[in-house]
């Protein structure tokens, strides 16, 4: 080949490799931004029904001015050195914690902390049978054990556990905004991943969706 084909040749071969790298960056959309939410108010499993539509559930992130639905992949839940503390005594908090003490993001609002919980009053009347979700805790990445619980009198009411093995259910009705108990037996990043599902009234059918969320501990 002479030197002013072999010129073409490799002239025409860049293009084309370069043509491809653009025509990917135009197929693969830029990923949104991941925000830290660090204290406040938050719904960590916000839901939303309409009759006949799809179960969405986001995070509703009201630890700003303004109230803000995130998609969950995008953010990160922080849980500061400022949430370690000592876990009672007594048989009834053995799911919790390492070594006598555990990470918690408190039911009761709390400076420097998220005020986590979760919100099921946008899911309309009538549109479920029973007119409930169910919340599924079906898998945890993570250094140790992850909960949720309430807890009133000094006793604990364990709603999802992922040391006694998984998955967990939990019913629960619609029109309800509650505040719980977060915990994380030890530092580290965890990834919880909840199913929500509901029937739908009219037919019977099952919707549902699973969201990812992370927490970054310690």
């Amino acid at each position: 080949m002479d030197s002013y084909r072999s010129r073409r040749w490799i002239a025409g071969a860049v293009s084309t490799v370069l043509a491809g790298v653009l025509s990917l960056a135009v197929a693969t959309p830029a990923r949104a931004a991941v925000i830290e939410l660090t204290s406040g108010h938050v719904d960590i499993i916000d839901v939303n029904h309409a009759a006949g539509g799809p179960i969405v559930v986001s995070v509703h992130d009201d630890t700003g001015a303004t109230s803000v639905e995130r998609d969950p992949s995008t953010v990160v839940f922080r849980v500061p050195a400022a949430a370690y503390t000592a876990v009672p005594s007594g048989s009834a908090w053995s799911f919790l914690g390492s070594g006598g003490h555990a990470y918690v993001l408190p039911q009761t609002n709390t400076a420097g902390l998220l005020w986590a919980g979760w919100n099921t009053t946008e899911v309309a009347s009538g549109a479920l049978q029973n007119n409930r979700v169910v919340f599924r805790l079906t898998n945890v990445q993570g250094p140790g054990g992850f909960s949720v619980f309430t807890a009133s009198g000094g006793t604990p009411t364990v709603l999802f556990d992922s040391g006694d093995g998984l998955p967990d259910n939990l019913n629960v009705n619609r029109n309800v905004h509650a505040h719980l108990n977060w915990g994380f037996d030890v530092a580290g990043t965890y990834v919880a991943t909840f199913e929500v599902s509901g029937v739908r009234a009219a037919n019977g059918q099952t919707v549902s969706t699973t969201k990812d969320f992370t927490f970054q501990v310690g």
